[in-house]
């Protein structure tokens, strides 16, 4: 089952994502959001309101980030053996966090800005895990139980800021940088998130192109070291880690630019595509 966010007719809303459109869940239950419908806890049995007719049809919507209001996005940097490699870094013994916010995610379609203050705008196609169950200290055997399910994410990144100093986190979390969609798949379609095809393409032409089995740090091992450290609420999202051939790492480097568009598309899910404009 697909879910998404959105907003139509002056309306953010959230619903069920079917082959003729999309379900309005939020006029026809006393949830706000998909992040308060998944703290419901059980995504898999709502079969009739999957026989609803579509509220709307996919252009009648503006497509909003999968979760519009996670309480937390964890990021890991440095999770694929190749992109180590092509960073010149060591890989470490456990993984590499950072935040990004909740105000730099767009939507599917949304445009994705590249800031005034650089040139250096770069793609990072990634699986994201949207966290389904509030869990602590999760053991990694029981770790895929806690996920509400997988999406496409888009961790652009400022590459130039992104170097200001040791931490990510300012290159990583500017203005509309963070593409997120195009929806939701449910854990029941995805049981292994390990067999995951991950290709990312920039006007058409293949960039990074993986599967997740090359991760160095699994969902379950994340999963299981996030939840050491605080809480995971329902909602919260870990984005995973991107593969080698991102622009920064390039002969010559290549970076996104206006006019350009991306896309990140991830096998069982779908393809989020953006449109990169140049902030005015």
């Amino acid at each position: 089952m697909k879910f998404c966010s959105f907003k139509a007719k002056g309306r953010e809303s959230f619903g069920i994502v079917k082959d003729s459109g999309i379900v309005d869940l939020g006029k026809r239950t006393h949830f706000c959001s998909l992040k308060d419908f998944i703290a419901m806890g059980d995504l898999v049995n709502i079969d009739a309101l999957t026989k609803i007719p579509s509220d709307y049809a996919f252009d009648e919507v503006e497509h909003l980030p999968v979760i519009p209001n996670p309480d937390k996005i964890i990021c890991v940097g440095l999770n694929y053996h190749d992109h180590i490699s092509e960073t010149g870094r060591e890989e470490t013994p456990n993984p590499v966090l950072f935040a990004r916010f909740s105000g730099s995610q767009i939507g599917h379609n949304a445009n994705l800005i590249k800031p005034l203050e650089s040139d250096k705008f770069d793609y990072e196609g990634e699986l994201a895990v949207i966290i389904g169950k509030e869990c602590r200290r999760v053991p990694e055997e029981k770790a895929l139980d806690v996920v509400a399910g997988y999406a496409c994410y888009n961790d652009a990144s400022v590459r130039d800021w992104q170097k200001h100093t040791h931490q990510f986190m300012p290159g990583k979390t500017f203005y509309g940088t963070g593409p997120f969609g195009p929806w939701m798949v449910t854990s029941d379609e995805i049981p292994d998130p390990s067999k995951l095809y991950l290709q990312t393409r920039l006007n058409g032409e293949v960039m990074q192109d993986t599967t997740t089995n090359l991760m160095i740090a699994s969902v379950q091992r994340l999963i299981a070291y996030c939840s050491t450290i605080l809480p995971l609420l329902p909602g919260d999202v870990i984005v995973s880690g991107t593969p080698g051939g991102v622009g920064a790492r390039r002969n010559p480097p290549v970076f996104m630019k206006e006019g350009d568009v991306c896309e990140i598309e991830i096998s069982g899910i779908g393809i989020l595509k953006n449109r990169v404009i140049s902030e005015k």
